[in-house]
């Protein structure tokens, strides 16, 4: 049978790529997201125009180095934003304003 050969081998090789196409996906959908893990932006007026407010939800491992890192905001500036909040007892669900 010509051809046979090579129709033995489509299916295997089409799964492949699917599961190549999947993980390259999956991959750069979580590299972009790195840096916005948790993060959500609220928008608010002020007297001056509208403010964007930017919170992070802590996770398990981070503190607040871990958190201006990803965020690009110093940990200076995180404390500041939020100062009833103690940088050595974060748990997990709780949410930092960043900006």
């Amino acid at each position: 049978m010509p051809g046979g050969g090579v129709r033995r081998y489509l299916a295997p090789l089409a799964f492949l790529v699917a599961v190549t196409i999947a993980v390259v996906l999956i991959r750069a959908g979580l590299e972009s997201g790195a840096d916005s893990r948790g993060a959500s932006t609220l928008t608010t007026t002020a007297p001056g125009g509208p403010v964007a407010k930017r919170y992070w939800t802590v996770r398990a491992g981070d503190t607040f180095g871990v958190i201006a890192r990803k965020t690009h905001v110093t940990v200076a500036a995180i404390e500041r934003l939020n100062p009833k909040v103690s940088s050595t007892s974060l748990y997990v669900g709780e949410r930092i304003r960043v900006q």
